[in-house]
């Protein structure tokens, strides 16, 4: 019932309050407070785990484990449950949030972490049990775990399940999308892009070209013994494979540097921006994409970032700002209803990096595989149509027209490009552009448009396609 579930939502709140103020808070407890929070009050994982690590005052080695708890046991969330179903006498489901959220975090650890002792991991539980609730609770949880351990052939998957099933329990994902990347992929592929979206992802950063070269900003890492790499991916990124956060680095306060991921560098290279051009950017916030066109340009010309929330269009200033940018000037508006700001044929680029499902990041963003349904594809396709629809009549004739997705769904994809393609006679795919090879043969994939995976370069998945008007 709707009132038993606002009292435990109260309970749960008030335990970490009082946790809190009495004495600092262990790493465990501000993970199960944001695991908590996502599944309550549907939270996005990754803002809530900054929120909390903000409050909390823990230790580097501390700030690691949380994280690895929250992202981890996020990510194997339906595993988690299935091994628990086997113990828990009632079923996961008839549990108190925070209880449940407790003993998959705990399961977590003892099935995906070598590095922490299980009796350990039980013991922590039982007094995290005991501080939150009763007796009985902590004896529950006591009991589970211990049973778990006892039983360790229960905590494995059966073979003679379909592919679907298999995937969906061995790589942790609803089994409605392993359905759907099989239909789609086969399922080798379907396997490999759940199996990637679990492992750790990548930092990398994209030097600003406009301040330095990327060897020159790769000599002062590996001088100060930083583990740093060139991008395979992109001419403009350095993946950091180890050196802790970037963005609390001199390079990034001085605008040498800006974090982004390998894949979501190539989408400005796409739009091939040249000193002197006009370019318009649909949807740009938080700006990355925007900037990393300005230092294409050398911060000559003119970039109008527009997005649709008036809250981030501080995030693209503050982005160009940092980097020493002129050339961007941020506005905010309905990206459908640019048409009736700007004159038909007057901007030389145009960037549409569209609203999506987002399943290309899923490894950044673990809860997306929960929240996420087939009828969101369908709708936000539609916006992607009406989008593309909208801004098309922009851009002039010789120019280029960049369409961009984060998303690995062929109907947000290579659907949207051949239904807009047939649509529109006056544009073609711009084929005069090389993408990495990822030697997937779909529309010529190192020309004009590319599908990455997220197993392909370790980086996100993405959809980039180039279009031209030519009349």
């Amino acid at each position: 019932m709707s009132g038993g579930r606002s009292r435990q939502g109260g309970q749960d709140k008030r335990a970490g309050t009082r946790a809190g103020k009495t004495r600092k808070q262990t790493a465990r407890e501000v993970a199960l407070d944001v695991l908590i929070g996502v599944e309550q009050e549907g939270a996005y994982s990754n803002l809530e785990l900054n929120r909390r690590l903000q409050q909390a005052e823990l230790s580097a080695s501390d700030v690691g484990l949380a994280t690895e708890l929250v992202y981890g046991t996020v990510a194997r969330r339906n595993t988690l449950d299935y091994y628990l179903n086997k113990f828990v006498q009632k079923g996961t489901a008839k549990l108190q949030a925070w209880v449940r959220s407790l003993l998959r975090m705990s399961v977590y650890q003892m099935v995906y972490l070598d590095r922490i002792p299980d009796h350990a991991v039980v013991s922590e539980a039982v007094t995290i049990a005991k501080r939150r609730g009763h007796q009985g609770i902590s004896g529950m949880v006591n009991g589970v775990l211990r049973s778990m351990l006892r039983e360790p052939d229960k905590l494995r998957i059966p073979d003679d399940l379909s592919a679907e099933e298999r995937i969906s329990l061995e790589h942790s994902h609803p089994q409605w999308l392993v359905k759907r990347w099989i239909q789609q992929y086969g399922v080798d592929t379907a396997e490999a892009i759940c199996r990637a979206n679990n492992e750790p992802p990548a930092v990398s950063v994209r030097v600003n070209t406009t301040m330095t070269s990327r060897d020159q900003l790769l000599g002062e890492m590996l001088a100060k013994g930083m583990d740093a790499v060139p991008s395979a991916v992109s001419p403009f990124g350095i993946v950091v494979r180890s050196g802790g956060n970037m963005a609390l680095t001199s390079w990034y306060t001085d605008g040498l540097l800006s974090v982004q991921d390998e894949s979501s560098m190539l989408v400005a290279e796409a739009v091939t921006p040249e000193p002197g051009m006009l370019v318009l950017d649909c949807c740009a916030a938080p700006g990355g994409k925007t900037a990393h066109m300005a230092e294409l340009m050398k911060d000559q010309g003119r970039i109008i970032a527009n997005d649709l929330h008036t809250h981030k269009h501080h995030l693209i200033q503050e982005q160009a700002e940092r980097l020493g940018l002129d050339a961007v000037e941020t506005v905010t508006g309905d990206a459908l209803e640019l048409k009736e700001r700007y004159a038909p044929a007057s901007f030389d680029r145009i960037l549409l990096d569209a609203p999506c499902s987002g399943f290309g990041v899923i490894r950044r963003k673990p809860d997306l595989r929960w929240t996420k349904t087939a009828q969101d594809v369908r709708e936000i396709a539609q916006l992607q149509h009406e989008l593309l629809e909208s801004v098309a009549g922009l851009l002039k004739p010789g120019g280029i027209l960049v369409y961009s997705t984060c998303t690995i769904e062929p109907d947000e994809n290579e659907g949207q490009l051949a239904r807009f393609l047939s649509e529109h006679p006056e544009y073609e795919l711009a084929k005069d552009h090389l993408f990495p090879d990822v030697s997937y043969d779909v529309n010529d994939a190192r020309r004009g448009s590319v599908q990455l995976l997220p197993q392909h370069f370790h980086s996100d998945g993405f959809y980039i396609a180039r279009l031209r008007r030519i009349k």
